[in-house]
């Protein structure tokens, strides 16, 4: 036998390879499998399919037939075209090397900073797709859940955003020096999308410092940057969501019914919360200024209980809120800030558990972000000390400054804890609220 005799043998053994278009247009009419009734162990698959038995035939078991269809009906998808790879990776070009004096960690400082701008694309789409639902005229109690989960996810981006600072502090202040004279006047300061973020979650205009004793949009001069930071400031942002969405926490508002038939409308907790407060007040302060026999120390504890019950009284008393609210001081209207210390009270019922976690990843999230701006501020002292931005601000002070106070969005939340009772003070949920509270009307 020759070889061309033998090998011929030998291609007749092995399988001809299956043509999957050809094999779709004439399936095999060997014995099939219906699996339509068998559970699918991806929680994804199982009652997304098509509405019609899902048959696996005997040739390409692995893969259902309305499956194998959809993978192939499509124009094939290649890695690098999906993710645009070419545009990407072909965007870095140091200005160091335009002038013949290339210098290695601008390449790092550019892949940083649009690594930061693909990530704030990214929070701007989370937030947005959170205003979507929040701002819904009745709010499905049932989509807590996907608001939760994506302000996770939001946090752990901005942890990882302070992380890529610690990678940018691995380059030594004379490396930076190398090309910082090259940037001109280019500056973290134009980033038109941390903007838009900030402006979405809520920060007020009149709250912002001014750079080089400007508003911050003077930078940005294009038409189309203008209107996107006009339509951002306009919409109505993740705090007013926040605020409306407080104002409607069940069981914060009963009705008391009068003999003439009257139904008026009231702060339960605020009103029981006031008797427990006088209480704790008067336990802690009156009863052990009675006890004392030190003149100046019972005086002192007299003027602790009158300036407690004042600063109490910010709270109970809405004029007084509305006030601070005018100040800057606060930002929550006089009925969200009780919403608010409603679900911080009871987080132990089953309906406010989830709102709890909200209110949590919010002032998480008010943290993450001062910290990435205090972060922010160590890393430019340490690259140029007090020298001037490049961008013309007075680079570490103006920096230092914007991690404050006044640039949480949520810090009304934070600080209810000033205003927390010992339990035994607190006021109990009547049956009647307990019902409304485990159950989803």
């Amino acid at each position: 036998m020759t070889d061309e005799e033998s090998i011929n043998i030998l291609n007749s053994l092995v399988p001809k390879q299956l043509d999957i278009n050809e094999l779709i247009k004439n399936p095999p009419k060997g014995d099939t499998e219906d699996v339509s009734s068998k559970p699918s162990g991806c929680p994804y698959l199982n009652g997304s399919a098509p509405n019609k038995p899902m048959r696996m035939n005997s040739v390409n078991k692995k893969f259902p037939e309305w499956q194998t269809s959809i993978s192939v009906a499509s124009e094939p998808v290649n890695y690098n075209d999906y993710l645009k790879l070419d545009k990407i990776l072909d965007a870095q070009y140091p200005e160091s090397t335009k002038y013949g004096h290339p210098a290695h960690d601008e390449h790092l400082f550019i892949v940083v900073h649009q690594a930061y701008e693909l990530w704030f694309k990214q929070l701007i789409f989370e937030i947005d797709s959170i205003r979507d639902l929040l701002g819904k005229p009745i709010v499905d109690e049932r989509c807590l859940l996907v608001v939760v989960q994506r302000l996770q996810r939001i946090n752990l981006i901005w942890k990882l955003l302070n992380d890529q600072i610690s990678v940018l502090e691995t380059m030594a202040p004379t490396d930076f020096l190398d090309f910082r004279g090259y940037l001109s006047t280019a500056s973290g300061f134009q980033s038109v999308q941390f903007r838009l973020f900030e402006n979405k979650l809520g920060l007020a205009e009149h709250l912002r410092i001014k750079f080089n004793q400007q508003k911050y949009d003077y930078l940005f001069t294009d038409s189309e940057t203008k209107e996107k930071i006009r339509k951002s400031v306009e919409e109505t942002s993740m705090l007013k969501l926040i605020e409306a969405w407080l104002e409607r926490t069940p069981g914060l508002v009963c009705f008391e019914h009068h003999e003439n038939g009257d139904k008026v409308e009231y702060n339960y907790l605020l009103k029981e919360y006031e008797i427990g407060v006088n209480n704790y007040l008067k336990d802690t302060y009156l009863k052990a200024a009675q006890e004392e026999t030190d003149e100046e120390d019972r005086k002192s504890l007299i003027d602790e209980y009158k300036k407690t019950l004042d600063a109490f009284g910010t709270i109970f008393d809405k004029e007084k809120h509305d006030k601070l609210i005018e100040r800057g001081e606060r930002k929550l209207s006089h009925k969200a800030l009780w919403g608010a210390l409603m679900i911080w009270l009871n987080r132990d019922e089953p309906r406010f558990h989830l709102p709890y976690q909200m209110l949590s990843l919010l002032t998480d999230l008010d943290a993450i972000m001062n910290r990435w701006r205090y972060n922010h501020a160590l890393l430019a002292q340490r690259q140029v000390g007090n020298k001037s931005g490049t961008g013309g601000s007075s680079g570490y002070s103006y920096l230092r400054s914007t991690a404050s106070d006044r640039y949480k969005i949520f810090n009304d939340i934070v600080n209810l804890s000033t205003w927390l009772i010992p339990k035994e003070y607190l006021p109990k949920l009547n049956e009647d609220l307990k019902k409304r509270l485990n159950t989803f009307d």
